[in-house]
């Protein structure tokens, strides 16, 4: 039915929760914020680091957010977030599948394409994602429809033709506002019941289900 399988990541692909949450708490730490707990942190996950980072904080100086995400890559994500970020278990077998029927396999999401790109190579996946997205190359995040737009355009496929994958309500709303199905997989922090309000053609318990 579909040509074009468009994924999130984080939560989606891959679990980077380990990752994200040791170094919020070491940047915390360092930096006099918190402690907060794990779960607090981890909801943020699928927000833009600006809007994690300042309801994280409760900082509103734009100066300062920045200048605590700039901390944050160069201190700490650099250094540990690829080595504590896993694919799950059924992502390359369900890429696999895809690939094996002809389907176009993209990623779209507030991730940085370059860090993204780093569990691709990491991963040895590059011959099974056609293209990445990231909060680099939009100039409005998700929810905006932007970066599912991006990949219709430059590949021409009508938006019937297209599935977007998350785990989050960012992530629905971002395929509504894209004109374009919907699936859920709850990997993430965000369950059943908060999905079925929402336009979807599925509700997954994890990748395997996805049809």
């Amino acid at each position: 039915m579909y040509s074009t399988y468009i994924f999130d990541f984080d939560y989606t692909l891959a679990n980077s929760e380990q990752g994200i949450v040791m170094c919020f708490e070491m940047l915390f730490a360092d930096e006099g914020y918190g402690p907060f707990p794990r779960q607090t942190i981890c909801q943020t996950i699928g927000m833009t680091m600006y809007d994690a980072m300042a309801q994280l904080t409760g900082e509103t100086n734009p100066d300062r957010i920045h200048e605590l995400i700039h901390l944050y890559k160069v201190r700490y994500s650099d250094k540990y977030m690829v080595a504590n970020t896993h694919l799950y278990p059924q992502t390359r077998p369900m890429l696999l599948r895809l690939k094996a029927k002809g389907a176009r396999i993209c990623i779209v999401s507030t991730k940085t394409r370059s860090r993204i790109q780093q569990t691709i190579d990491k991963e040895r996946l590059e011959s099974l994602i056609d293209c990445v997205i990231g909060i680099e190359d939009v100039c409005e995040a998700k929810p905006s429809p932007l970066g599912i737009q991006t990949i219709q355009s430059r590949f021409q496929i009508p938006a019937e033709k297209i599935i977007y994958i998350g785990d989050s309500l960012i992530d629905a709303q971002t395929a509504a506002n894209a004109h374009v199905d919907f699936a859920a997989v709850t990997t993430g922090t965000t369950s059943v019941a908060a999905f079925a309000p929402w336009p979807h053609v599925q509700i997954m318990h994890d990748l395997s289900e996805l049809r």
